[in-house]
């Protein structure tokens, strides 16, 4: 095999509550991911080099900053004799969005780089690279929905095949992860609702009115433009969305729809005045071994 093309996609969460800041500057979360159907695409191509060499539709990420490369280099660091690769990537997640696309990316860098050059590495190797390179990137090895605990490393799988319709709007704003923490610690009287089991035993249930009626993510809570989100959420509301909450620390905000009729209804009106993106929840374990481990 010379050539190897996977798809990495991009996570919401249903739930995210932030437990404490760590010492080591890190922070507990409480989180269930929802995998989506929604992906940049990945094409990697072995070479004669010695090096990585990337080619991203975005321009600001072909550099050595990037954590396909730097993955790269944590792979070299283990495999000296490793040869070099051609990366091609399409970006569709947008940036900035909390999604995780570009956890999302390494993760299906490594498990693509894994099969590419039959390195043979376990899954505790695998999730051993991936925690030393982004909190989000362990859970994003994984192909359906899944509660993550800990810095990200804590990953119980859930028992759902569960699909249900999401429609995302990017706003103009753009959050800073690492501001969005600070807001947080800074914010040490907030209480935060405890809704990860609800969300669970809906997914495992099919229960999408249950699912939308616990969404919850504490980070709305510090949102310097809640007006925004507000807004947002109010559109969907309006577009006959069963719930609506904010990614990550932000700023793509998510409806979800049991039908696929209503869901492209939404679709088609929210995106004459935003930039938007239709898809499907993604639980499979057929795609990837690593999940079956």
């Amino acid at each position: 095999m010379e050539e190897i093309y996977k798809k990495a996609r991009a996570r919401i969460n249903l739930s995210l509550e932030v437990l404490g800041k760590r010492e080591d500057g890190y922070h507990n979360i409480k989180s269930v991911f929802q995998k989506i159907n929604f992906y940049d695409e990945i094409w990697i191509r072995k070479n004669k080099t010695a090096d990585c060499r990337l080619e991203i539709n975005v321009e600001t990420l072909n550099n050595q900053e990037n954590i396909v490369y730097q993955a790269y280099l944590k792979l070299k660091e283990k495999f000296p004799n490793l040869s070099g690769v051609d990366v091609k990537i399409n970006k569709k997640i947008p940036m900035q969005a909390g999604l995780a696309g570009g956890s999302a990316d390494c993760a299906t860098f490594l498990l693509a780089m894994n099969k590419l050059f039959g390195l043979s590495l376990s899954k505790s190797e695998i999730e051993s690279i991936g925690k030393s390179l982004g909190a989000d990137v362990v859970p994003c090895l994984y192909h359906q929905a899944v509660l993550v605990e800990g810095i990200g490393e804590k990953i119980t799988k859930i028992n759902t095949n569960f699909k249900y319709y999401v429609v995302i709007v990017k706003p103009v704003i753009s959050c800073d992860t690492k501001q969005m923490y600070q807001a947080l610690d800074a914010n040490s009287q907030l209480i935060q609702l405890q809704v990860a089991d609800k969300v669970i035993l809906a997914l495992e249930n099919n229960q999408i009115q249950t699912l939308a009626n616990h969404l919850y993510n504490v980070f709305e809570e510090v949102l310097e433009e809640k007006e925004e989100i507000h807004n947002i959420k109010n559109e969907f509301s309006k577009n006959d969305a069963i719930g609506t909450l904010m990614s990550g620390s932000g700023s793509c905000v998510y409806g979800l729809f049991e039908k696929k009729e209503k869901a492209k209804r939404a679709y088609h009106q929210l995106k004459t005045n935003y930039q938007t993106y239709i898809c499907t929840s993604y639980n499979t374990r057929r795609e990837n071994k690593y999940d079956k481990k």
